[in-house]
C-alpha cells in the first residue's frame, strides 16, 4: 500500500488532460469519520480544508487546489474542518 500523494495547485493543463471537471462532485460538512478505500481514488479539491490520518501513520492535511491520491487498501479517519467539496474518481 502507497501513501497519499499530493499535488499542490496543479497546471490547468494538467487538470484538462485528466478531464477532472468531468468527474463526479463529492460534498460534506464539518465532520470526523473513518474510511476504507478499496480502490484507489483521485480527488481534486475545489473547496475545504481536511486533515486525513492513515491507520499508523501521520496525518497528512489537503484542501482547496490540490490534486490527492488515495491508495487502494488504506484505512483512515477524515477531519473535515472546512466544508469539502471535491471531483473525485475511483480507479
Amino acid at each position: 500500500m502507497g501513501n497519499i500523494q499530493i499535488n499542490h495547485y496543479p497546471k490547468p493543463s494538467e487538470l484538462e488532460a485528466m478531464d477532472v471537471y468531468s468527474w463526479p462532485i463529492w460534498q460534506k460538512e464539518t465532520s470526523e469519520f473513518p474510511w476504507h478505500y478499496g480502490q484507489t481514488e483521485t480527488c481534486y479539491f475545489l473547496a475545504g480544508a481536511v486533515t486525513v490520518t492513515p491507520e499508523g501513520g501521520d496525518p497528512v492535511s489537503m484542501g482547496q487546489g490540490d490534486l490527492v491520491t488515495f491508495p487502494a487498501g488504506m484505512s483512515c479517519v477524515w477531519c473535515i474542518e472546512a466544508a469539502v467539496k471535491k471531483h473525485y474518481l475511483f480507479h
